[in-house]
C-alpha cells in the first residue's frame, strides 16, 4: 500500500513539475496566431496596384454543421485562376507575396483559401477527413470564370488536399503544383506524443491553430491510406517541388508521386538539393516558374 501511495505521489509530483515547466511557453504560444486580419492584409497593399478582395461562403456536408469557408483572391476574373492552399498549421496568407507578384497577376486570378478549421474559416474547429476537406474547398473552383481550368498550388498537407480535390472533381481541376507534399502513408510518422496532447490539460492551453493541427495530423494517414486506389484518376498536369532537406516531409514522398501518378498528363519532379520544408518562402520563384508553365501549357 505504501508503494501504491508513494507511485500515486510520484505521478502527481511529475505532471505538477511538467506543468510548472510548459505553463510559461504553452501561454506564451497562446500568442502565436497564423493568420492575419482581412483589415491588416488590406493595409499592406495600401500601395500595391491591384487590390486583393475578402469573401466567404457557406458549404454544409451531409451529417455536419454549415461551414463558413474564408478566402482571399486577387486580379481580373477573366484570367485562369490559381487556387493556393496553405499547410498545418497556417492560412491563407502563407501565400500571401504572390498576391504582389506582378508577373502572376498578369496570367492569372489568385485565390487564397483558409482550410477547415485555420484563419477565418470557423476557426478552431478540426476537419479530420481529407476527403470532406477536399468538398469543402472545391466550391471554391466553381468560382471560375475562365475558359481554362484552375492550377492548384498545395503545400506540406496542403499538397494530399488538392491531389483529393483532383481525384474527386476531375471536371474542376486543371493541374497541380505539389510542394513539400506528405502523400505517401507509409512515410507518415509515429507521433505518439499527438495523443497526450489531444487528451491532457495541455490541448486547453495550445494555441487553437496548433489544437485543429494536431486533431488532423492524428488522422491523416487513415485518409492517406484511403486515397491511394485513387491516384491512377488523375489524369491533369502535375508538377511536385520537393526539398532534398526536408525534415518535416521524407523527400522520399516525391518518389512515391512518381509511382502513383501513372495517368497523369506531364508529371514533372523538381528535387532542390539542400533546400528545407519552406519552398513558399525559401524559393518563392520555383513555385512562381511552375505556374507559369502550367498555365503556359
Amino acid at each position: 500500500m505504501r508503494k501504491t501511495l508513494i507511485r500515486r505521489l510520484w505521478s502527481r509530483k511529475t505532471l505538477i513539475i511538467l506543468l510548472v515547466i510548459l505553463l510559461p511557453f504553452l501561454l506564451l504560444s497562446r500568442c502565436v496566431m497564423f493568420r492575419i486580419s482581412d483589415e491588416k492584409a488590406a493595409k499592406s497593399f495600401e500601395n500595391f496596384p491591384i487590390k486583393p478582395s475578402f469573401h466567404y461562403y457557406k458549404c454544409k456536408l451531409e451529417g455536419q454543421h454549415t461551414w463558413k469557408m474564408h478566402y482571399v483572391e486577387i486580379g481580373s476574373d477573366t484570367l485562369p485562376m490559381v487556387v493556393f492552399v496553405h499547410g498545418s498549421p497556417g492560412s491563407w496568407d502563407a501565400f500571401i507575396s504572390y498576391f504582389k507578384d506582378s508577373t502572376l497577376l498578369k496570367k492569372a486570378r489568385l485565390l487564397s483559401v483558409d482550410r477547415p478549421g485555420y484563419g477565418y474559416s470557423d476557426f478552431g474547429h478540426a476537419e479530420t477527413s481529407v476527403k470532406r476537406q477536399a468538398a469543402l474547398l472545391a466550391e471554391v473552383l466553381r468560382l471560375n470564370k475562365s475558359s481554362k481550368l484552375p492550377i492548384l498550388v498545395g503545400h506540406s498537407l496542403g499538397g494530399p488536399v488538392i491531389a483529393r480535390m483532383a481525384m474527386d472533381y476531375p471536371s474542376l481541376v486543371g493541374g497541380l503544383v505539389l510542394v513539400a507534399p506528405s502523400i505517401d502513408p507509409a512515410l507518415e510518422r509515429k507521433e505518439y506524443y499527438r495523443y497526450a496532447l489531444k487528451f491532457s490539460l495541455i490541448s486547453l492551453l495550445m494555441p487553437r491553430e496548433f489544437d485543429v493541427s494536431n486533431r488532423e495530423i492524428q488522422a491523416f494517414k487513415h485518409g492517406l491510406v484511403k486515397m491511394l486506389p485513387y491516384w491512377k484518376n488523375i489524369r491533369v498536369p502535375v508538377t511536385v517541388i520537393q526539398g532534398e532537406s526536408d525534415n518535416l516531409v521524407d523527400p522520399r514522398n516525391a518518389d512515391f508521386a512518381v509511382k502513383m501518378l501513372i495517368n497523369a498528363d506531364n508529371l514533372r519532379v523538381i528535387r532542390l538539393p539542400n533546400v528545407n520544408h519552406f519552398i513558399p518562402w525559401s524559393h518563392p520563384q520555383v513555385i512562381q516558374q511552375a505556374i507559369l508553365k502550367h498555365l503556359a501549357d
